[in-house]
């Protein structure tokens, strides 16, 4: 029985384990659905994150089996609509662009933009129980939180069109088969494969990755000679990195290196 003296769980939880940040997004009367101060509260702990040295890479999860529901519809917030939903951008912006690996644990049902707010992270693993839908259409609404950039550059307009235009229930092999899941594993192993995976991003060169991130984000715009040059001026930096320097060492003496990401001239 629950202790009445017990503090409230907080609507976004947020905790933190060596290198990983994890944000539980935990609303269970609402499936996980956001209002305006929980997609205020979700760009502010990323953008806190964004630039906090002790934070190597974060995960995305929701609580009591269910990823997230999208945004609250109904719910209190600026009176204005457009202001509502620029409120949701802001948030999927700072996501989309955090310049740290971020991971989607799905464990249950990812419906809407709650679809979408998982896709702006780089890797979604979820739970084979979980379903999957851009539920839109069915609410009498377009789709929102980036699904209208992301889905067509990840599966192609066609099946973009598909999904967003019929509102269909997709289970976590179909999302997969599609590519818009990195990883569907039992809901036993959910748990420990997303641990490894941060434990394994969280132990890289902070500052290769945050550049490599970015290469590959930009490479969706640019041409190719753009993106050669950028890669050189990626490279530039690392060298000046005390990791390139780690990383040689620890090829030569046959050990797993101990990244810093640390300027070599501070």
């Amino acid at each position: 029985m629950a202790n009445p003296n017990d503090p409230e769980p907080s609507p976004l939880e947020v905790r933190q384990v060596d290198g990983v940040l994890t944000l539980t997004m935990n609303r269970p009367a609402v499936k996980n659905a956001l209002d305006a101060t929980q997609w205020r509260r979700l760009a502010s702990a990323l953008g806190d994150a964004a630039y906090d040295t002790s934070v190597r890479a974060v995960v995305l999860t929701g609580a009591n089996g269910v990823f997230s529901s999208g945004g609250q519809l109904g719910a209190d917030g600026p009176a204005h609509p457009l202001d509502r939903m620029r409120i949701i951008s802001e948030a999927a912006v700072t996501l989309h662009d955090f310049p740290k690996p971020t991971i989607a644990k799905v464990p249950g049902p990812a419906i809407g933009g709650g679809w979408n707010l998982a896709l702006c992270c780089d890797f979604v693993i979820c739970s084979s129980n979980a379903t999957f839908a851009q539920v839109f259409p069915r609410r009498g609404l377009s789709l929102d939180v980036g699904g209208s950039w992301l889905l067509p550059r990840l599966i192609g307009m066609q099946k973009a069109k598909l999904l967003t235009m019929t509102g269909d229930v997709l289970s976590a092999a179909e999302v997969e088969q599609l590519g818009l899941a990195t990883r569907v594993v039992e809901p036993e192993d959910l748990d420990s494969v997303v641990e490894s995976l941060a434990e394994r991003l969280a132990a890289g060169p902070p500052t290769a990755l945050s550049l490599t991130k970015s290469l590959l984000h930009r490479a969706a715009t640019t041409d190719f000679a753009s993106s050669l040059e950028a890669e050189a001026v990626a490279q530039a930096v690392n060298f000046a990195s005390e990791d390139i320097r780690i990383g040689l060492e620890a090829f030569k003496a046959r050990t797993a290196p101990s990244f810093t990401g640390r300027w070599r001239f501070e």
